[in-house]
């Protein structure tokens, strides 16, 4: 399973990318339950959601099949595990 982050916007309008290749049993077995843990179905419009707050983060976040946009303030409970896990092992590896 192929674990992908994109930050993008704030002051700067960097964008960031983090992946994560979770292959052998022990990296899925480690990811899965993250991935599974986030609300894939729940996630509402981002654009909706970024009204009003500019120079703020959105997240692009895709796990195998499944995708969701979110801004910065929708990044939270396992959401935030998932991206802070992804970040930290990317970082890791380079």
């Amino acid at each position: 399973m192929k674990i992908t982050v994109e930050r993008s916007g704030g002051i700067a309008a960097l964008t960031r990318v983090w992946t994560v290749l979770a292959v052998t049993s022990s990296d899925k077995s480690r990811w899965q339950p993250l991935v599974e843990a986030c609300p894939w179905d729940a996630v509402d419009d981002p654009r909706q959601a970024a009204d009003g707050q500019p120079d703020r983060f959105m997240y692009s976040i895709r796990a195998g099949q499944r995708r969701a946009t979110l801004p910065e303030t929708a990044v939270t409970g396992p959401w935030r595990v998932l991206v802070e896990s992804t970040r930290a092992a990317a970082e890791d590896s380079a």
